[in-house]
C-alpha cells in the first residue's frame, strides 16, 4: 500500500453510514476509506478514537463585510474554531456590495490573502439595470447569486423590482447557478414597521410582530411562481416559519427545482429568547413561536429542508445596545460560525433529534450539492480531505468573550454544550486543534463555482 501524507481514524461519517474505519489523504485529497484499522501508513496519522470525523462541515450564509471592521481573518478563525472548513460569504459588503467582475475581482485577491479556510463568494447585482453582470460574475466564479425582495439599504442591500428578478432568473438559467433571496415582502414589513413604531409598539417581541409569517411566505409564493416559469434554480434562505417549508413542498411536486434552509437560530431559540435578550438576539426574518421551531425541527428531520446556516455577522455592543429601549433601532444579526456545529451536534445528535449523518447531510453534503461547490461535503475518494472532529462526550461552556470575530454578543453565552469541535481539518491540514489557529491568513483558498471559466476571466 503506498505511503499516505496523513491517515485518519476514528467514526468516520460517511454519506449514509457511520464506520469505525481510517481516511488515507494524499496531496490533499481523500485516497482511501477503510472499515479497518491499521491497513493504512502515513507520513502522519491522527487517531480520534471514539470521536466523531464528520465531512469538513459548510457554512452557506456568512456576512464578512456587513460590518467591515470584521473582515476575512476574525471570519475565518472563527470559522476554523467552529468546525467550518468552507463558507461562502455573502455579496452585501460595506461600503460596495459584490455586483460586479472589479470588486468580485478584489475579494477573491483578499480571501487568498488572509483566509484560513477555504471560502466561495455570492454574488448580486444592483437594484436595476445590474443583470448584465450575472454571467461574467459567473465566469469569475461566484457560486450563486443572492438577491432580496426586501430593502435594507437601496445600494448595498436592495430591493430587486419584479421585472429585474425575471431577467435575472432567465440568465442564471444559462449558468446552471443558483438564484438565492431573502424572502419578506417589502410592502407588508414597511407598513407594519412604520404602525408599529407610531403606535411606540417598541418592545422585543414586536420585532415578531410586526413581521408575521405571511411577510415570509407571501414572498416566496411570488419567487417560486418565477422559478417555475422560467425553470431556473431557487433557493430560500433563513426560512423562520414551517409553512414556508409547506410552500416548498408543494412547488416541488409541481417540478420546480428549489431547495431551502434555516438557521440553526431558528431552531434552538424563539421569541421568548427574543424577549430575554432583546437586540442580542434580533434577526431578520424575527424568533418565532416556540410550535414554529418544533415545525422546522420535524421538516428538517424528514429532510425537507435541505441545509442549515448560521447567518453570521458580527456587531459589536454600538450596533445593538441601540435597540435597549426601541427593539427597531437595533441592528439585526449575530456571530455564529463559532458555535453553530457544536450547538447543533448537541442539540441534534446529542439530544438524538438527528443522526450523525443527518447532521453530515445538512451542513455538508447538501449545501455542496445545493451550491455545487467542488470536491467539499462527503469522506469520499477524490473529495478534498476536509474534516470537521467532534468529541461526542466533551462538556463545555460557551463563552462569548473567547470568541475569535470581533463580536463578543450571543445569546447562548453562558449555555453547557456536550460535544466539541476535537479538529478542523482543511485539505489534510489541521487548521484548529481544539485549542489555536494553527495556520497562517493566507492558508485558505478561493473555490470557484461551477460555470466559472479561468481563461475568460483575465479578459472580462
Amino acid at each position: 500500500m503506498e505511503q499516505m501524507d496523513l491517515v485518519v481514524r476514528g467514526k468516520l461519517v460517511l454519506e449514509d453510514e457511520v464506520i469505525s474505519g481510517e481516511v488515507g489523504v494524499k496531496d490533499g485529497k481523500v485516497a482511501v476509506v477503510n472499515d479497518t484499522y491499521g491497513s493504512l501508513t502515513g507520513e502522519k496519522t491522527l487517531d480520534f478514537g471514539n470521536a466523531y470525523v464528520f465531512p469538513g462541515m459548510i457554512d452557506t450564509h456568512v456576512h464578512c463585510y456587513s460590518n467591515p471592521d470584521e473582515g476575512i481573518i476574525a471570519t475565518s478563525k472563527s470559522a476554523a474554531a467552529g468546525g467550518i472548513t468552507t463558507f461562502v460569504d455573502m455579496p452585501y459588503d460595506l461600503p460596495n456590495p459584490i455586483n460586479n467582475v472589479d470588486q468580485f475581482q478584489k475579494k477573491v485577491s483578499t480571501v487568498e490573502e488572509e483566509a484560513v479556510v477555504d471560502m466561495c463568494l455570492w454574488g448580486t447585482i444592483a437594484k436595476r439595470g445590474g443583470t448584465d453582470q450575472i454571467v461574467p460574475l459567473a465566469e469569475a466564479g461566484a457560486v450563486a447569486f443572492k438577491m432580496s425582495t426586501f430593502e435594507t439599504d437601496e445600494y448595498r442591500f436592495p430591493r430587486i423590482p419584479d421585472s429585474e428578478i425575471l431577467k435575472a432568473f432567465n440568465l442564471l438559467r444559462e449558468t446552471g447557478l443558483r438564484a438565492a433571496f431573502h424572502s419578506e415582502n417589502d410592502e407588508l414589513v414597511v407598513d407594519m414597521l412604520k404602525g408599529f413604531q407610531e403606535q411606540n409598539k417598541v418592545y422585543p417581541r414586536a420585532h415578531m410582530e410586526s413581521r408575521p409569517p405571511v411577510t415570509e411566505t407571501s414572498a416566496a409564493i411570488k419567487l417560486m411562481e418565477f422559478a417555475y416559469w422560467t425553470k431556473s434554480k431557487l433557493h430560500i434562505v433563513h426560512v423562520s416559519h414551517p409553512r414556508t417549508i409547506e410552500l416548498v413542498r408543494m412547488f416541488k411536486e409541481q417540478g420546480v427545482d428549489v431547495t431551502a434552509e434555516t438557521c440553526y437560530t431558528y431552531l434552538l431559540l424563539d421569541v421568548n429568547d427574543l424577549e430575554k435578550y432583546g437586540p442580542i438576539a434580533k434577526n431578520n426574518p424575527p424568533l418565532r413561536n416556540p410550535e414554529d421551531s418544533e415545525g422546522l425541527w420535524k421538516y428538517l428531520q424528514s429532510g425537507d429542508i435541505e441545509l442549515v446556516t448560521s447567518d453570521h455577522v458580527a456587531w459589536g455592543l454600538e450596533k445593538k445596545i441601540s435597540g435597549k429601549d426601541n427593539i427597531f433601532k437595533a441592528a439585526s444579526g449575530m456571530p455564529g460560525l463559532e458555535v453553530m456545529v457544536p450547538l447543533m451536534f448537541d442539540r441534534g445528535v446529542s439530544k438524538g433529534r438527528l443522526t450523525p449523518v443527518q447532521l453530515a447531510k445538512v451542513l455538508a453534503q447538501h449545501p455542496a450539492e445545493v451550491f455545487q461547490i467542488p470536491n467539499k461535503g462527503k469522506i469520499a475518494v477524490g473529495y478534498d480531505a476536509d474534516f470537521t472532529v467532534i468529541d461526542p462526550e466533551q462538556t463545555w461552556t460557551i463563552d462569548q468573550n473567547d470568541f475569535h470575530s470581533n463580536s463578543k454578543l450571543s445569546p447562548f453565552h453562558g449555555q453547557t454544550v456536550k460535544g466539541k469541535v476535537m479538529q478542523t481539518i482543511v485539505r489534510g491540514v489541521t487548521v484548529y486543534d481544539g485549542e489555536d489557529i494553527t495556520v497562517q491568513p493566507g492558508f485558505g483558498s478561493f473555490v470557484p463555482g461551477s460555470a466559472y471559466k479561468k481563461a475568460l476571466v483575465g479578459r472580462i
